[in-house]
């Protein structure tokens, strides 16, 4: 006949032990991660606008979704600001990486265009001086980005680009264009970068769309793919509420397969016949 082995009178005691303290370290962890995400959350409500200008015939609104990987947070941002002459500054950009050391520095970026504005409205200034600044600051990381003053005494659009996505403007008449204008290195590379900017008139309905790569590229999915698309959404809608507009097109994002976060800015142009007497 087998006989058991008395149970040692600690045995249980010290398994019990064992769990509980394992479970603490779990919920240590946790509570970690859950700081983390709350830390990254308040950044993020930090640096994107709250709110965007409202200037004659045009009308802003802006998108951010969140990586699928990580925290729910990164480098992507837009903004949208009055500045002192009357015009408007509209950025967006992406900060390298999607963790809260990109939302830091992206959140420094945004102050810097906003102080250099100030200062000088023409964007491709506005971009130099900010890229001499962050290479100053030698972060390690780069920031790509599009900078845009819009005029509403005269409906000009000037634009400059530093490394950033390509815009898409698309017109009520069915015109959909991807704009490629010159544009210069991503800022904090290079000291001393000169960044173009290209003069547009806007005189017909139409939606104005900047966007981050996250957006429209994926492993899988060329970025001139994902730019077409939104060029359909924004052709097809670009007599809509922006915000509409910003909504449908930040969903494009979706279909990439990207783990990237993302961010559209929708200028929606609405011609000089919608603030005629009697016009809507």
């Amino acid at each position: 006949m087998a006989h058991r082995r008395p149970a040692s009178p600690g045995g249980s005691g010290d398994l019990l032990q064992t769990l509980g303290d394992l479970t603490g370290r779990v919920l240590d962890r946790i509570k970690f991660q859950q700081a983390r995400v709350e830390l990254a959350a308040a950044l993020q409500r930090q640096v994107l606008a709250a709110e965007l200008p409202v200037l004659p015939r045009l009308r802003a609104a802006g998108r951010y979704a969140p990586a699928r990987a990580g925290l729910d947070i990164g480098g992507d941002w837009y903004d949208g600001f009055l500045m002192p002459d009357g015009s408007a500054g509209f950025a967006i950009g992406d900060v390298q990486g999607h963790d809260v050391e990109a939302a830091a520095l992206m959140g420094q970026v945004r102050t810097c265009l906003r102080a250099v504005a100030t200062a000088t409205t023409d964007p491709a200034e506005v971009l130099r001086r900010t890229n001499d600044l962050l290479v100053a600051m030698n972060s390690g990381l780069f920031v790509t980005c599009s900078f845009l003053r819009y005029d509403p005494a005269t409906g000009e659009l000037v634009d400059a680009r530093a490394g950033h996505v390509p815009a898409v403007w698309a017109t009520a008449d069915g015109r959909r264009d991807i704009v490629l204008n010159a544009g210069g290195l991503p800022l904090g590379i290079q000291a001393g970068e000169t960044y173009p900017s290209t003069v547009r008139s806007l005189t017909e309905v139409g939606a104005f769309v900047l966007l981050t790569d996250g957006l429209v590229e994926g492993p899988s999915y060329p970025i001139e793919e994902g730019l077409q698309r939104v060029a359909a959404l924004a052709g097809g809608a670009c007599g809509t509420d922006p915000e509409e507009l910003a909504a449908r097109i930040i969903k494009v994002a979706d279909a990439t397969g990207h783990s990237d976060d993302a961010a559209v800015l929708v200028l929606r142009y609405g011609g000089l016949e919608e603030h005629r007497p009697g016009g809507r």
